[in-house]
């Protein structure tokens, strides 16, 4: 493959040779679909999201780039708004248009929803604080041929005031290590849980065949955190459905928190479920005015 070039100086008479390179950083929210994708990190010979976006920026900006993502979501999860950084030495044009035709390259299961200038020293993963995520379960019902890849389907019944009673347990400032995948290894499995809800998000919200089907039940349950472990929203599910479907007691919650134990906890909820909601930086981390100046 032909190397790619950077771009050419350009020269003015008056004013001498432009400099070649002006480093410039990027944050970038993305939207996608990752049902067809093996996850967010770069993998050989597999389709992955950052190997998509990086793809396209070669094509846009004609430099090769890596592209941090603020974590590294797996096979089949979605997201609503990922958000990563890179620079790049020779895009002169606004963010803005950087945007536009990224989203002309991408594929359409991918979307930049903004890109915007962001101090040097931005990092996607370390300067974030926190981060939300939502999973979405159908109870009941038969197969809906447009949401089936977005939810979890479970026939019902289903005790959701159960559910959210073990989930207050799981809320704060506790040691997750019940809720981490088998093999991972953090530093610390202590984990400031903000937020821990159970939505009801009606009977008809979809698009799909069981809509409006009254013995449909659609959920959400979102997790708000300082940081998350490997698997820990998709573990947590997995322990609240149990107490749903009547398996546990909701009181189960404490003690598996309390026991640090992967194996006692509940099954990992499938990935098709999993959304990245958002995620937090404080400002600081993201203010620059290093950008071209506009009319």
């Amino acid at each position: 493959m032909k190397p790619l070039e950077p771009a050419a100086a350009s020269t003015d008479a008056a004013a001498g040779p432009t400099p070649l390179s002006t480093q410039r950083t990027f944050k970038l929210t993305v939207a996608y679909d990752g049902t067809h994708y093996a996850g967010w990190q770069v993998q050989l010979r597999r389709q992955t999201v950052q190997g998509a976006i990086e793809k396209a920026i070669a094509q846009v900006a004609n430099e090769r780039v890596r592209v941090t993502g603020s974590g590294r979501t797996d096979s089949g999860v979605h997201a609503i708004a990922q958000v990563a950084s890179f620079s790049l030495s020779h895009w002169r044009a606004r963010a803005e248009d950087l945007a536009r035709a990224l989203n002309s390259k991408l594929p359409p299961d991918i979307a930049v929803r903004e890109l915007s200038d962001a101090a040097a020293d931005f990092h996607a993963i370390r300067d974030a604080i926190g981060k939300r995520y939502r999973y979405q379960l159908q109870i009941g019902g038969g197969r809906d041929a447009f949401e089936y890849r977005y939810r979890w389907h479970l026939p019902g019944p289903i005790d959701v005031a159960a559910m959210r009673t073990a989930a207050e347990l799981l809320r704060g400032r506790h040691d997750f290590a019940s809720f981490q995948a088998a093999g991972s290894d953090r530093k610390t499995t202590v984990r400031d849980v903000r937020a821990l809800e159970i939505i009801d998000q009606g009977s008809a919200t979809g698009a799909g065949q069981g809509s409006d089907d009254p013995a449909v039940q659609r959920l959400a349950i979102e997790v708000e955190a300082d940081g998350f472990l490997y698997n820990m929203v998709r573990n947590i599910v997995g322990t609240l459905v149990e107490v749903g479907r009547g398996k546990r007691d909701p009181a189960w919650a404490a003690e598996v928190l309390a026991a640090r134990d992967r194996t006692v906890a509940g099954p990992t909820a499938p990935p098709h479920g999993l959304f990245l909601l958002r995620v937090d930086y404080r400002p600081t981390n993201l203010e620059d005015s290093s950008g071209p100046e506009t009319a």
